[in-house]
C-alpha cells in the first residue's frame, strides 16, 4: 500500500516539474511465480487503490491506463481497470502508464505476433511500425528510467522503449523513495 501510495506522491512530483508520461511497474510477468497468496494479495491491492484513488485521478487530471497482459488478471481487477481507463479517458495532465502483469519481452514477442497476425508484409515493417504494435504505441519512449531498491538492472521493464533512456538505480526501496531524491 505504501508503494503505491509513494507512486500516488512521485506522479504528483512528476506532474510539477513538467513530465507529462510515467509509466510504473505494478506487477511484472515474472510476480506470477509468486506464491499463490502473495499474488491474490498484490490483485486485490492493485484493484483497491485503483478505484480508492479514482476521484484523485480525476481532480489532478491524470488519466490511467494499463499496460500488460490484462487477460491473465482476476475479473474484478478487470473491471476496476475498465471502470479507472473510462473514468479518466479525457484527463490530459499527466498520462499515467501502469504496468500489470507486464513484461518487456511479452510486449516485444506480443507486438511480432500481432504483426503475423495482420500479415504485414517484411518490406513495411521498421521501427515505426514496430513501435505502433507495443502495448505503449502511441507515447514517447522514456528518457528517464529510475530503479529503486538496490538492483541495477531493467528487471524487463520497457526493453524496446528503454533503448535511449538515462538509467538512475536508487539504493533506496521504493516505498522510501522521496522527491528530494
Amino acid at each position: 500500500m505504501q508503494g503505491y501510495r509513494n507512486l500516488l506522491d512521485f506522479s504528483e512530483w512528476c506532474k510539477n516539474k513538467g513530465v507529462k508520461v510515467l509509466t510504473a511497474f505494478g506487477f511484472s510477468t515474472e510476480n506470477w511465480n509468486r506464491t499463490p497468496e502473495e499474488v491474490n494479495y498484490l490483485m486485490k491491492l492493485l484493484e483497491k487503490c485503483l478505484i480508492d484513488n479514482l476521484d484523485k485521478y480525476n481532480k489532478e487530471g491524470t488519466k490511467v491506463r494499463v499496460i500488460g497482459q490484462k487477460d491473465k488478471l482476476p475479473e474484478s481487477l478487470k473491471k476496476a481497470i475498465e471502470i479507472t481507463e473510462e473514468s479518466t479517458k479525457n484527463n490530459s495532465e499527466l498520462f499515467l502508464n501502469l504496468a500489470i502483469s507486464y513484461g518487456g519481452k511479452w510486449d516485444i514477442l506480443n507486438a511480432v505476433k500481432k504483426i503475423i497476425e495482420d500479415k504485414i508484409p517484411e518490406e513495411k515493417i521498421d521501427e515505426k511500425l514496430f513501435e505502433s504494435y507495443l502495448s505503449t504505441a502511441g507515447l514517447p519512449n522514456p528518457d528517464f528510467i529510475i530503479r529503486a531498491g538496490g538492483e541495477k538492472r531493467l528487471s524487463n521493464f520497457v526493453l524496446w522503449q528503454a533503448a535511449y533512456a538515462e538509467l538512475f538505480f536508487s539504493p533506496k526501496l521504493w516505498p522510501d523513495f522521496s522527491e528530494k531524491d
